[in-house]
């Protein structure tokens, strides 16, 4: 177990959810506030504005009708609006107090009027009072940021039930992972909807359980298929080394006067069966560098024809109730030359082994596109279509003429196979022609 900095950060989601939710509100929520208070106070502005307009416009319309200053006065000064005139003559009128105007320019409007004898060169002056237009906004203000705590507090409540409900597939996930850790195997989420965030991850809670389980059967098979290979190899090295051992012990007690001929056989089947234990060691030893990957490969430039025309001439020393025939191209392949001979070795063996007296054993040779292949195809009872697979397996022997005595240890094929994967090609058992019989082996190599 590998052991590092934290890779997923396990902060409280629902926190995470709130703070982030309340923290986005608050911020829009002041934000709107500021924006109002804003907007209202340019509203306001124009409305002052307009109204010492109007006022302004008024006072001249009166001037030019010739009111007395007295009706002017009366006309202008009301509500919220003060007004002082001062005549040509200096008489004051209005109740805007002398100085109080200049502490607001803004709200100030000063005209000159013209009109009638009293009136004319007189000036006006008016303001806005603003008082109560200054406490109505900071009313506004107040009772928007009232209004604002109260929106985030009904939302904290909201969210805090909402995200509870929410977050409720993943308890019921982290449940149901806690089950399957304490044995509860082949339970899954089975969401209803995989194209949701909660859906995604419980589609892929599955998938990663699929994974897992089917990683542990697949090792379970491999184990039991390793005992069982282990113990189909011990089964086969104890008949050539009990052989031996008789073998060994009858030369041992043979008396001195023997028969030449008896002794001579004897130590013939002592040869034979060291031989057979030999030959079955080292495919055993070639099994476990391919398992290893390290198969050692000394490639280079080799001719298939030549390493199959090997084979068949000893073949054809070894078996000579059977016809043999090769042809085809020439390829030259990048190969290790000793390996593809040993996979050619062990195809043909393998047909000569299923092939009764008289029958024929046919090598084929071929260039294509990128690989070459090799064909053995042999007259025999052939490979039925549910065992061209399973023949490639490790000690396995078809029961039709492929017994330990003719068909050998049963991993001729899987190193074969092996060898032939280990040089990027492969060695395949494909149904014979039409109309055919026998079996048919193809080894393919890389160009």
């Amino acid at each position: 177990m590998t052991v590092g900095k934290p890779q997923v950060r396990t902060v409280s989601l629902q926190r995470r959810v709130l703070v982030t939710a309340l923290g986005i509100l608050t911020c829009t929520l002041i934000a709107v506030t500021l924006v109002v208070n804003v907007l209202f106070g340019r509203v306001v502005d124009r409305q002052l504005e307009s109204v010492l307009a109007d006022r302004v416009q008024l006072a001249q319309q009166l001037a030019k009708q010739g009111v007395s200053p007295a009706q002017l006065i009366q006309r202008i000064d009301e509500r919220s609006v003060r007004a002082r005139l001062v005549l040509a003559n200096g008489a004051i009128y209005g109740s805007l107090p002398e100085g109080s105007a200049e502490d607001n320019p803004v709200r100030i409007r000063r005209v000159q009027l013209k009109g009638g004898e009293q009136l004319n060169r007189s000036r006006l002056t008016v303001a806005v009072d603003t008082g109560l237009l200054a406490g109505a906004r900071s009313r506004l203000l107040r009772l928007l940021l009232l209004t604002d705590l109260v929106a985030i507090a009904i939302t904290f409540v909201a969210l805090l039930v909402s995200v509870r409900f929410a977050l409720s597939p993943l308890d019921a996930m982290t449940r149901l992972a806690r089950d399957i850790a304490k044995g509860g195997r082949g339970r899954r989420m089975s969401p209803t909807r995989t194209d949701t965030e909660l859906g995604r991850t419980a589609a892929a809670f599955d998938d990663m359980l699929d994974g897992l389980e089917g990683a542990e059967s697949h090792a379970r098979s491999a184990e039991e298929q390793t005992r069982r290979f282990v113990a189909d190899a011990a089964h086969e090295l104890r008949t050539p080394i009990t052989g031996v051992q008789a073998v060994a012990e009858a030369v041992l007690q043979q008396p001195t006067d023997v028969d030449p001929a008896e002794r001579e056989r004897l130590h013939l089947l002592l040869i034979r069966e060291s031989r057979r234990a030999g030959r079955l060691v080292d495919e055993l030893v070639d099994l476990a560098r391919i398992d290893a990957g390290g198969v050692a490969l000394e490639r280079q430039p080799v001719g298939l024809y030549a390493l199959a025309s090997t084979q068949v001439d000893r073949a054809r020393l070894q078996h000579p109730q059977l016809a043999f025939q090769i042809g085809g191209a020439q390829p030259i392949v990048h190969a290790d030359p000793v390996r593809v001979s040993q996979i050619l070795a062990n195809l043909v063996d393998n047909a000569c082994n299923a092939t009764p007296a008289g029958g024929s054993v046919r090598v084929t040779i071929a260039q294509l596109p990128g690989r070459a292949e090799v064909t053995i195809a042999d007259t025999g009872v052939g490979v039925p279509p549910a065992d061209r697979e399973r023949i490639f397996d490790r000690l396995v022997r078809l029961d039709r003429a492929r017994d330990r005595e003719t068909g050998g240890s049963g991993l001729g094929l899987a190193i074969s196979r092996g060898f032939a994967r280990a040089h990027g090609g492969d060695v395949t058992c494909d149904p014979p022609a039409e109309g055919g019989a026998g079996a048919v082996f193809t080894l393919r190599l890389p160009l």
